[in-house]
């Protein structure tokens, strides 16, 4: 089902406007008679030269290791990852091959950042953004409830691939005595200080997932083992559910609700 999903995905704007600029270079310049109307004689006709082909192996290389580091598990998500460092490979080789032709796909390039951005998640989430200290407020103000909390930034890609799934576990799971948080620890990173989570550039503690039960940390991805290595995660549904315990800490929450007290009035007659 999710596969026929990403299928589905593929044909709006986003994806189409991103596949054509992304492949656009290697398929008019290799492909006849685009290609010899485009590029002047002199030049090696509708075949790459051997700058060409190394700027594409190279960005084949770059694709596949980001893919890896910010954890992209789906086709749409390795997509994403791909379409920004095609493009931009694509612009340096139009650029290589003709200052007017750069120029034309820059402008093209932009205004598909403007008129086609990437589809966001528009389902249903239940997720509470905290600030500064009212998250150890909040931990503090019941600790009956089950908070599990992300710590993200805005310009993590493995952050901005894992908030929709985020967002579908908080609307899946949320109860009154289970919730879902998310704390910016590129505005706060004093918080990131407090958890001990790298919030550098070069950090692969982003995201982070932690589990607070009675107001402190139960359980955390990615871990840290006893020799104070980290352990990586896989930030996809699936991990998250199973690794976290997902299902058993909604089962626990749903048989122990929160019973509010209640004063009872007798009316006199």
């Amino acid at each position: 089902m999710a596969f026929l999903q990403d299928i589905k995905e593929l044909f709006r704007p986003y994806y189409l406007v991103n596949c054509i600029l992304s492949i656009s270079f290697l398929v008019l310049k290799t492909v006849s008679p685009m290609c010899m109307y485009l590029f002047p004689v002199g030049e090696s006709q509708c075949e790459l030269d051997m700058k060409q082909s190394e700027i594409m192996f190279f960005l084949l290389f770059v694709i596949v290791m980001r893919a890896r580091k910010t954890g992209s598990v789906t086709m749409l998500a390795y997509l994403s990852t791909g379409f920004m460092y095609c493009k931009v490979a694509s612009l340096i080789l139009w650029f290589n091959a003709d200052p007017r032709y750069g120029l034309v796909f820059l402008v093209l390039f932009v205004l598909q950042a403007i008129l086609f951005p990437e589809p966001s998640y528009t389902g249903p989430e239940k997720v509470v953004y905290f600030r500064g200290t009212t998250l150890e407020e909040e931990l503090n103000r019941d600790k009956r409830v089950v908070w599990i909390v992300t710590f993200y930034t805005v310009w993590s890609p493995s952050c901005v691939n894992f908030a929709s799934i985020f967002s579908k576990l908080s609307a899946e799971y949320t109860l009154d005595n289970l919730k879902f948080g998310k704390v910016d620890v590129g505005r706060f990173p004093e918080l990131a200080k407090k958890y001990y989570i790298n919030d550098t550039s070069f950090s692969r503690q982003l995201p982070t997932i932690i589990v607070f039960k009675n107001g402190e940390e139960y359980d955390r991805r990615p871990a840290i083992d006893s020799k104070g290595q980290l352990q990586k995660f896989i930030f996809n549904e699936d991990n998250v559910k199973v690794q976290l315990d997902f299902n058993n800490i909604y089962n626990e929450c749903k048989k122990n609700p929160i019973k509010e007290k209640k004063e009872k009035r007798v009316k006199a007659e």
